[in-house]
This record gives C-alpha cells, sequence and structure tokens, in this order.
C-alpha cells in the first residue's frame, strides 16, 4: 500500500468559511487590540452555547491562563498544595508552578481515562494526617471524555476543595446533559489550533457570578486600578483575547456541533473498520458524550507490536499519530511531587504505555479513515 502523498495530520484546524466577515469587520472598524465588539459577542456566544443560568465567560489569550487566573481567583499560595490530575498535558499543572504553588497528582480509572475518586480519596486521607487538606482540584477531561463529575463533586463538596473543570479538549462534550466546561466551580476551555474549533491561539475561563468575571476580566487586562492614570495595587496579566482572534471563534462556533459529529463520526469508522484487531477503543459510560476530539486506542500487553512501533510504522505512510499523554508524576520537573493512585500499576503509566491517538480531523472524509485503518491492520499482520 502507498504512503499518503499529503502528510495526515492529527487534528487540524478546520475553518468554516464564515471566519474571514468577523475579521474584515475588526479590520473595518479598526478594533485591532485585546478587547472590542467580537470578544463580548464571542463570550456571550460561549454562554449561550453552555446552557448554564448563571454563567459568566472570560476570553483570554490561552487555556493556561485561564487555570492560572481560576488559581488567582481563589487566592492560591506559595507553598500550598493543589490536587491536578496526572493524566493530561503539562499546562493543566504549569499555572500551579507559576505561584509557587506544589501540585499533587491524582491517577486515572480506566473507564474515562480522568481522575480516580478513589485515588483522589486515598490522597485526602494522607493530607487529613498532616492537618492540611488542599483546597483546589485541577480536574482534567481528556480527549473529550468527561471526568467522573458526580463522585469527584461529592467528594470534593465534602472536604471544601474547589473544582477547576479544565475542559480544554472537552468543548462540545457533556456529562449527564450538563455541558464540560461547566461542572466545576471553574471551567477552562481551549482554542488551541489543534482543537476542535480554534481561534488560532485563545482560551474561555468560565465563572458563575458576575463578580468574579469582573475581578477575572481586571486581572487579564493588567489589573489596572480605576483612576485618571495608570495605578496598580496588585499584579495583573496581560491574557485578554485579541479582537480579531475572537472573530474567529465567532464563526468557529456556529459549526461546533457539525465538527462534533464529524469527529465522533472519525472515532465509530476506526471503532468499525478494526474490529478485527487488537485495538481496544474506550466507550461512552452512560450519561457521557464524548466529542471524540482525537481517537485514542488502548493496544493490550503481550501484543506483537508496541505504540510506539505502531506509531512509526505510521509515520513511513505519511500518517501523523502520538502517544497518550506521558503522566505528570513521570515528568522530571515533577519527580518529586506526590502521586496517588489505588491500582499495584497506575492506570495513567498504562495508558501511556499502551495507548495511541490516531488521526481525528473533523474535515479527514471516511475514505481516508478507511485507509488509514487497513495501514493499521498491516501493522497487525
Amino acid at each position: 500500500m502507498h504512503k499518503f502523498e499529503k502528510r495526515i495530520l492529527l487534528s487540524p484546524p478546520h475553518m468554516s468559511g464564515n471566519e474571514m466577515q468577523y475579521i474584515q469587520k475588526a479590520f473595518d472598524d479598526n478594533w485591532v487590540v485585546p478587547l472590542g465588539p467580537n470578544v463580548d459577542r464571542f463570550e456571550k456566544d460561549i454562554a449561550t452555547y453552555l446552557q448554564e443560568q448563571e454563567i459568566y465567560p472570560i476570553a483570554t489569550s490561552s487555556g493556561t491562563a485561564a487555570i492560572h487566573i481560576a488559581l488567582r481567583l481563589l487566592n492560591l499560595q506559595e507553598k500550598e498544595e493543589v490536587f491536578c490530575s496526572s493524566s493530561t498535558f503539562i499546562a493543566s499543572a504549569n499555572p500551579v508552578m507559576y505561584e509557587k504553588a506544589v501540585p499533587i497528582f491524582i491517577d486515572s480509572e480506566k473507564d474515562t481515562w480522568n481522575i480516580c475518586p478513589a485515588s483522589l480519596l486515598r490522597a485526602i486521607e494522607e493530607k487529613k494526617k498532616t492537618g492540611k487538606i488542599p483546597r483546589v482540584l485541577i480536574c482534567a477531561d481528556l480527549f473529550g471524555m468527561s471526568a467522573r463529575y458526580d463522585e469527584i463533586t461529592d467528594i470534593c463538596n465534602s472536604y471544601g476543595i474547589s473544582i477547576i473543570s479544565d475542559a480544554a479538549e472537552a468543548l462540545g462534550s457533556s456529562y449527564k446533559n450538563r455541558k464540560c466546561g461547566t461542572l466545576g466551580n471553574y471551567g477552562v476551555l481551549s482554542f488551541n489550533g489543534n482543537k476542535i474549533i480554534t481561534t488560532s491561539g485563545g482560551g474561555m475561563l468560565i465563572t458563575h457570578s458576575k463578580e468574579e468575571a469582573n475581578k477575572a476580566l481586571f486581572l487579564i487586562t493588567q489589573a489596572r486600578d480605576q483612576a485618571p492614570y495608570y495605578l496598580h495595587s496588585e499584579i495583573g496579566y496581560n491574557y485578554r483575547m485579541s479582537n480579531i482572534l475572537a472573530g474567529i471563534g465567532i464563526a468557529q462556533l456556529q459549526v461546533l456541533d457539525s465538527r462534533v459529529e464529524a469527529r465522533r463520526n472519525v472515532y465509530s469508522s476506526y471503532k468499525n473498520y478494526l474490529v478485527d484487531t487488537p485495538l481496544i477503543f474506550l466507550d461512552e459510560p452512560e450519561g457521557y458524550r464524548s466529542n471524540r476530539w482525537l481517537s485514542t486506542a488502548l493496544i493490550p500487553d503481550n501484543t506483537r507490536i508496541s505504540a510506539s512501533q505502531l506509531i512509526a510504522h505510521l509515520n513511513e505512510y505519511n500518517i501523523e499519530a502520538r502517544r497518550i499523554w506521558n503522566p505528570m508524576h513521570k515528568q522530571p520537573i515533577f519527580e518529586k511531587n506526590e502521586f496517588f493512585h489505588t491500582e499495584s500499576k497506575p492506570i495513567s503509566e498504562y495508558i501511556f504505555q499502551n495507548g495511541i491517538c490516531l488521526p481525528s480531523g473533523s474535515n479527514m472524509p471516511d475514505d481516508t479513515v478507511y485507509r488509514i485503518s487497513e495501514i493499521i491492520k498491516l501493522a497487525f499482520q
């Protein structure tokens, strides 16, 4: 079988065709700054999409910035500990370090690959012995699959722990008919170029009160006090989204539902075409609806090829694939940080070693999915 002439990317941006009208409007009106009508509208459109009564989105320069501001709103202190998903991209944990605090990592569970409630309870029990239970949990929703929020929220409410729901990969997903990004005390979305919709670069902080939204807006615009001159009484940041990029977001959000359906179809096709291979695909538990941002699968132990070998095989055919996130507790920068798990073999380590992310673009035709699947089958022969 011949390799693809043009490289098949993991998750390329997919433009709707309507973005330029909002960009042009920003230029025509000279709104080429990090505020303006497009930003205001994008925030309102996100609020409408998320379908929550008390919700106040604030557009930021990145999802990472949104997490950082959530930590500032929670008044995180230097050396304070924060519970955090271990199986996630490092952007979930980095803002904790910005505040010179200490991330404590929690293992995954096998049904969603997200934070394991039992491991979280174990961490809390251990921290109770020190008399200092962390006040904050950063909970990532991996690859579009929601975490087990009923259990996690019950645990956190029992111990006064605030949840930052990192839904950077899960816009368009839902848990028991509630949209991901709304399921914590704060929510975080990402519009990076590889996400299900994009603003090139950008994010959104989801708050649940007007007061907190105003405080967030104050912090992301350099914390400038009300005065007839430049006056600053606390540290702020240049984290506001550009009016031009927000225009891209307005057009992208209009096609989000179709992008979700397209990626779900890609996942279904892979699962159907590869049914006779050893690959194990992660099904949706009851009450979950994933956007299938990336189609992922596990290669069981004792299979003739590893995840790395399958990725190398696909690369020979000009197809991009990658490993599942390398857990945070295995990163050199966090080698001294605590990690809590309940399985003898941590789930986050297993899915990293055995997992693979397949090309999942919403603009990828089904015959391409079929051809990729046939190339994957060759690797198992």
